[in-house]
């Protein structure tokens, strides 16, 4: 964790069960999401630490083992809502950060923000534009809605994935680096075929702020080949 990020798996005291009342009006699945809510020691730390959202721990754990996150470069976070990666790649001393997504997001110091569709070419031309040049390092961070379908999420998370690494290939130069979430399952496998072959180096890592009963798995691709 960086310098000076108290790890928010680690209290001085006894930690505390918060339990909700049944409220009238409240389905199950959000007096589930509450009660986690108030029990994540990472939500609580995000909110002491000014972070948008709990997730950017995941991106600060990921960065201190892979080290992607270079002073000078320029990056884009896609998908960038709240602005937690956002906020984690300015703090690590990216020059230049680009964060999008189809959802408005509050203003972040030191940070472009746009709304918009990525894959829009105009949108593109408008991210060069800022990042003033192509992106060193391309973050994304993606999830669909869920719909409660296993297989319907999947294929739904997959094709964010894809889009993802589209663009990475197609905005990054050559020695850029890609790190994205995937999901463990068989749909995920052709996406790091192409990915071996273009990058230098390919890991995987689930970081500890993922919880434990996500199947969420995080990409860290490095060195992007020269294409003739």
């Amino acid at each position: 964790m960086s310098k000076g990020a108290s790890d928010p798996g680690q209290g001085s005291g006894r930690s505390l069960t918060v339990k909700l009342k049944k409220t009238a009006g409240r389905s199950v699945a959000s007096q589930r999401w509450l009660t986690r809510q108030l029990n994540d020691p990472y939500v609580a730390a995000a909110q002491k630490q000014g972070w948008r959202s709990r997730a950017a721990f995941k991106l600060i754990e990921l960065d201190d083992r892979f080290h992607v996150i270079k002073k000078g470069m320029r990056v884009l976070d896609l998908g960038a809502a709240p602005g937690g990666w956002t906020q984690v790649a300015l703090k690590r001393g990216a020059r230049s950060v680009v964060g999008i997504d189809l959802l408005a997001i509050e203003p972040i110091p030191g940070a472009h923000l746009i709304q918009g569709d990525a894959t829009d070419p105009a949108c593109q031309a408008r991210i060069l534009e800022l990042l003033g040049g192509p992106p060193d390092l391309v973050l994304s961070d993606m999830a669909p809605n869920t719909s409660g379908h296993a297989s319907t999420d999947h294929i739904r998370i997959v094709a964010l994935a894809e889009m993802a690494l589209e663009l990475a290939f197609d905005m990054l130069p050559p020695g850029g680096s890609f790190l994205a979430k995937l999901f463990q399952g068989g749909a995920d496998k052709h996406l790091l075929t192409p990915m071996k072959q273009r990058f230098e180096s390919v890991r995987h890592a689930k970081p500890p702020a993922s919880r434990k009963g996500s199947s969420e798995l995080y990409v860290v691709a490095t060195g992007l080949r020269q294409t003739s």
